[in-house]
């Protein structure tokens, strides 16, 4: 949602891309990994652009993922970019805020011809199992630019992308039950997502289990670095995810559990008064009909996170 207005990000974030898949894309030759671990990344190169030959392939490391190093390769010339990240990790006990955010290979490699371009990092706890993890590419050509660069939206299908950026699933335990109550409701697993700078709107996930004898309606809630928090839909009209406001509140019946997902029912923060950040805790509540208020954590996932984050990062 990169718009400068709600409706235009709401707009935005609800089109899906209906497009015929590349039949040549950029691959990693391993596509899975575990939570909080080393990754060694060995991205595949099928074709040139057009007929002509590869100059130069480029990746870009996600926030997240720390301690990049890239294999060198005969023949080509390697550069890295170092940055800092928006948040500090651990790795090995100490304290990491910086570390190389792009890695740049330079030679060239025939149209017909396939090769490799490897590198290790660490995927962090910023990212739980269940999550894919994006790293966009820039293949370069004599004649132009081939940009794998594609995240697919909330709801969206990643194989109907024409030029999808190369993911890794994350694939293990799942986190550790978080939660908060409101007399017979309870709140487990709130999270919400890094917006771009600009950005007037983010979004809010959580599950509401009702344990008690008669139905409530989540009807807001309240967060200091938003204007309001309302409730919205998702729903497929055709070929279009269009979002709607849930008139009345979202209904949870007893024994019921609602899960507010992207792609489903979901939390709107609308005219947001600063970017969300990875690693960043929003304290906000939540309001239920009957219920009343209940204090809520969401902890910001990176850009394109589909899930709650690990165990470690509970609220009270």
């Amino acid at each position: 949602m990169t718009t400068s207005s709600p409706a235009g990000a709401l707009v935005a974030a609800a089109l899906l891309a209906i497009s015929t898949p590349a039949l040549a894309h950029v691959s990693f030759e391993t596509a899975q990994a575990a939570p909080d671990s080393t990754y060694k990344g060995v991205l595949g190169i099928p074709h040139g652009c057009d007929g002509q030959p590869t100059l130069k392939v480029r990746i870009r490391i996600p926030e997240g993922v720390i301690d990049a190093r890239p294999m060198p390769k005969a023949g080509w010339t390697l550069e890295t970019v170092r940055a800092p990240y928006a948040r500090t990790y651990r790795l090995h006990g100490k304290p990491v805020s910086e570390g190389v955010t792009e890695i740049v290979w330079s030679g060239s490699l025939e149209d017909g011809h396939y090769d490799e371009f490897t590198f290790q990092a660490r995927i962090t706890d910023a990212f739980r199992g269940g999550t894919t993890v994006y790293f966009p590419v820039e293949q370069t050509c004599a004649n132009g630019t081939e940009a794998w660069t594609e995240i697919p939206a909330d709801g969206q299908d990643p194989h109907s992308l024409k030029s999808p950026a190369p993911g890794v699933r994350l694939v293990g335990a799942a986190s550790a039950v978080r939660s908060d109550t409101a007399g017979p409701l309870k709140v487990e697993e709130a999270w919400s997502r890094a917006t771009p700078p600009g950005a007037k709107v983010g979004g809010g996930y959580l599950k509401v289990t009702n344990t008690g004898s008669q139905s409530d309606r989540l009807t807001g809630g309240t967060l200091p670095q938003a204007g309001r928090v309302e409730v919205h839909s998702m729903a497929l009209d055709g070929t279009v995810m269009r979002m709607a406001p849930v008139e009345g509140g979202l209904e949870i019946k007893p024994g019921e559990t609602v899960e507010l997902k992207p792609g489903g029912y979901h939390l709107m923060f609308m005219d947001l008064k600063e970017p969300l950040t990875p690693g960043q805790v929003l304290k906000g509540t939540l309001v239920f009909e009957k219920a009343g208020a209940v204090d809520v954590q969401y902890p910001v996932q990176p850009l394109g996170a589909q899930g709650a984050p690990p165990a470690g990062h509970s609220h009270h």
